[in-house]
């Protein structure tokens, strides 16, 4: 016996207003080059979740497309083993863009000033980061 997985987990997502709808990212380089990462944000309490997601939707969103993060969709999970919770997934042509793009937004202005504000410190009790990667009968 050899099963393709050891435990699956669904998790049922709501977009948020930022960015309401899915987006697939297009690239032109080869399809095992490319990077995916999903991020997961816990949250100590709904309220703090509430502002992380605020400033998402006010902000951060905006700046990740300045950044030419690509992202696919966020969200705030509705149903799911951890909770409160928010999760994104943002795409890169490979390891190197993925690098000089956290690089960046960590030196940004604009991130800075939006990490050092008091109504969105202390938002995040958890992040877990997963690097992605398609597989051939991925549509991405």
């Amino acid at each position: 016996d050899d099963p393709p997985f050891q435990r699956y987990e669904s998790i049922l997502l709501k977009a948020f207003e930022g960015m309401p709808r899915f987006r697939a990212p297009s690239f032109d380089t080869d399809r095992q080059e490319r990077i995916y990462e999903l991020r997961s944000y816990e949250s100590a309490t709904e309220h703090k979740a509430g502002k992380k997601i605020d400033m998402f939707n006010n902000e951060e969103i905006a700046l990740f497309e300045k950044l030419k993060f690509n992202a696919v969709f966020y969200g705030q999970v509705l149903a799911g083993s951890h909770m409160p919770n928010l999760m994104y997934m943002t795409t890169f042509q490979n390891m190197e863009s993925h690098d000089e793009k956290w690089e960046e937004f960590r030196n940004d202005p604009d991130w800075i000033r939006m990490r050092d504000m008091e109504e969105y410190r202390n938002t995040v009790s958890k992040n877990t980061q997963y690097l992605l990667y398609p597989t051939s009968y991925s549509d991405f």
